[in-house]
């Protein structure tokens, strides 16, 4: 089941699953290093349920580092980033520091011999993503990044395992909508500059661009158009609250992506997050987090094909297979959980996108 986070606030998104350990106890420890962002909770609930122990964490601010010992208390709390880079028995550092340092905090980790996991958006600027590929070249170590849209939901996977099975035939074409709940009041600085958060399509448009890579089966995309603006929130002219973008797949398949900072306080969660997939023999809609004035439970996966229609409820049923895989990629020197390469190449084609959007007023 699904809990301990607040659903109508996406910063907060840390669903918990049930515990499926891959490794022995104390064998993959992790580092958590700068705390600006609340998915970080997610990110290591994934980690600690596959089996890894979260062990240390650094934030410059008390608060948060409280915070997250409450919730990790097998985390020792560390006085620099640099103490916590020589602690030789970390296997991967985790952070969630402001988008445009991500990168920076991988690097380190990397010179310091220890793969490195990432909140989304991991790089803001194409050169970070050069810098990034080049480090995991010199070294050979693994940096993941949390697409949780996908890789932390349940429905998302269950979706991506009926197009593999060919449940729909061949993918057609692919479009997702990623809404978010601004919650303006609860947002720190650095949200509102383009130059930290690195534009929407950057930002919450990655998530969206791993899905198509991922349900496409694509390696690549070419850009056909993208469009961003900041519509109607006039009091902060650094904040893009729509953008959207159309691709095809190097395959063949043609997709659209529309992320938002518009989700209306009535909705019961924090963004009424779906995927439309059309393929030859049916479609799939994901129901991600809401089926609207239906169930509040997420996790809705409709299949619509030559035998009928089909309403799946998967909550609780799927589990979160990457956290397991990612451990046992680290330790094992194998690619199971997610392709390096495809990981750099779905925020390479959201930086792209944002680069190249037309602004709309």
């Amino acid at each position: 089941m699904v809990e301990g986070y607040d659903k109508k606030e996406g910063a907060t998104y840390a669903p918990k699953g049930e515990r499926r350990r891959v490794c022995e106890p104390g064998e993959f420890i992790v580092g958590a290093s700068r705390l600006d962002h609340g998915h970080i909770y997610g990110m290591c609930n994934g980690l600690e349920e596959a089996g890894a122990t979260i062990g240390y964490v650094y934030d410059p601010d008390p608060l948060k580092v409280e915070q997250f010992v409450h919730k990790f208390p097998t985390a020792k709390i560390l006085s620099s980033e640099d103490e916590l880079m020589e602690q030789e028995n970390i296997r991967l550092v985790a952070t969630s520091a402001i988008p445009c340092d991500r990168y920076l905090v991988g690097l380190k980790a990397m010179d310091h011999g220890k793969d490195f996991f990432s909140d989304k958006a991991p790089m803001t600027t194409q050169e970070q993503v050069n810098k990034a590929r080049t480090k995991v070249t010199e070294t050979g170590l693994k940096w993941f990044v949390y697409y949780a849209e996908r890789l932390h939901v349940e429905s998302a996977i269950y979706a991506g395992r009926l197009i593999e099975e060919g449940r729909i035939g061949e993918v057609v074409s692919i479009k997702g909508w990623g809404p978010h709940r601004i919650s303006l009041s609860t947002r720190p600085d650095w949200f509102f500059k383009k130059e930290k958060y690195g534009g929407i399509i950057t930002d919450i448009g990655s998530h969206q661009l791993e899905q198509v890579l991922s349900y496409a089966n694509a390696k690549d995309a070419r850009l056909i158009s993208s469009r961003v603006g900041n519509l109607k929130h006039p009091q902060t002219p650094g904040l893009e609250d729509y953008g959207d973008a159309t691709f095809i797949t190097d395959n063949g398949i043609p997709c659209y992506i529309s992320v938002d900072w518009f989700t209306p306080d009535g909705l019961s969660t924090w963004g009424d997050g779906r995927v439309f997939i059309s393929g030859t023999k049916g479609y799939i809609e994901i129901r991600k987090y809401v089926d609207v004035a239906a169930e509040k439970e997420g996790d809705h996966v409709i299949v619509v094909d030559e035998k009928g229609e089909n309403h799946y409820r998967v909550h609780g049923k799927v589990g979160f297979p990457f956290f397991g895989r990612m451990i046992r990629d680290c330790l094992d020197g194998t690619e199971t959980a997610i392709g390096q390469e495809h990981t750099f190449r779905a925020i390479e084609l959201a930086i792209e996108a944002e680069t190249k959007a037309v602004v709309i007023k």
